[in-house]
């Protein structure tokens, strides 16, 4: 049975929305003041909270506000009643993170739809989470032991023929095979990393309020950032001669955390799939409206299909991987973009290379 809170500081509409709500099916628990509502939020846990706006000591704003505060009630569905649903009221209401607003006075249908209307969101929310984590679970399933069995591969042999042979080994054969084992104990390293990114991405981009949140960080100067990422990476690769980089002074729509990602993950593949010698050019502009971020390589490009499954589940099935095909990197970029309202495109050609374009809308 679901629970409501109902705060109100007139007795007789809280008797009445009690009552007409009991009807409905609903358990129903009573606060005459925002303050006695706050504590009775934490101790019953509702599933949805009916608030005035009006009231002394505590009122709805600052009540919905010392909520929102707190981890166990923070995502408590919360409906502001009020008799002055003013724009300004309204907006500052919805900023706090209020979900809805129901004018006083108001029937007992409008309250039903209302009430009704929050529960069938936030089940369908429930239900979306529940099958973005399913779906999380059936992919880290299938590829968690065939990613990771790769680099474990090399650190577990030579680490074993190191534990065995040691004394019978060369110095130069003993060096080369802790470097294997450095290499593949850093691919691991990345492995992980990428997997825990997408795992948050999957869940992050349910929460509206936390998009909401994430669209309004930025990166001041990402000149320096782009270029060290992106050296490191053509280090990695060896093939620092290769790197070319071609960048506007502008900020980024984006935290530097995330947008390091997507620049790592770019200029990752294309050193990946591109041979030495060829250039890997890493570009940075600004439209009046957007700001665009592009990595271009001269490799074997890509096929429409494989362009296609970027961002779909079916590109982690293993028959697809064992082709070295676009890989999870390059989904987690195209998450990003988007959870920042923008878009990522890939120009590509068989043969002839890949472009891949970042473009974020600037903040307004």
């Amino acid at each position: 049975m679901k629970k409501i809170l109902v705060i109100d500081d007139e007795e007789w509409l809280r008797e009445m929305v009690q009552m007409a709500l009991e009807q409905r099916g609903y358990a129903t628990v009573q606060a005459p003041d925002g303050a006695a509502g706050v504590e009775a939020a934490r101790k019953q846990l509702p599933d949805l909270i009916l608030c005035d706006v009006n009231m002394g000591q505590l009122n709805g704003y600052a009540t919905l506000s010392a909520l929102r505060d707190e981890p166990a009630t923070a995502t408590i569905p919360f409906i502001l009643m009020t008799g002055q649903a003013d724009n300004e009221g309204m907006r500052h209401g919805m900023e706090l993170g209020a979900d809805d607003y129901l004018p006083k006075p108001f029937t007992l249908d409008e309250l039903y739809k209302s009430v009704d209307a929050r529960f069938k969101k936030t089940e369908a929310v429930r239900v979306q989470a529940e099958q973005t984590l399913s779906s999380l679970r059936d992919n880290i399933t299938m590829m968690l032991p065939h990613e990771f069995r790769t680099p474990l591969n090399g650190i577990v042999a030579f680490g074993e023929i190191l534990a065995a042979d040691a004394a019978t080994l060369a110095p130069e054969e003993i060096a080369e095979m802790g470097q294997v084992i450095a290499q593949s104990g850093h691919a691991l390293e990345r492995l992980v990393e990428t997997f825990l990114v997408y795992s948050q991405l999957e869940l992050l981009q349910a929460d509206p309020q936390k998009v909401s949140t994430l669209r309004g960080k930025h990166t001041p100067a990402p000149g320096s950032l782009i270029e060290q990422d992106a050296r490191k990476k053509a280090e990695g690769a060896k093939r620092a001669a290769d790197l070319q980089l071609q960048l506007a002074i502008t900020p980024v729509p984006m935290s530097e955390e995330y947008f390091s990602k997507v620049v790592g993950e770019l200029t990752h593949n294309a050193f990946k799939f591109s041979p030495p010698g060829t250039p890997v050019i890493l570009e940075l502009a600004a439209t009046p409206e957007a700001v665009v971020f592009s990595v271009s390589d001269k490799g074997r490009g890509f096929s429409r299909e494989e362009i296609a499954k970027v961002g779909a589940f079916m590109q982690f099935e293993r028959k697809t991987h064992e082709q070295q095909g676009l890989g999870l990197g390059l989904t987690i970029a195209r998450r990003l973009t988007e959870l920042h309202g923008g878009t990522l495109i890939i120009e590509s050609e068989s043969g002839l290379g890949t472009k891949v374009t970042v473009k974020l809308p600037k903040a307004s």
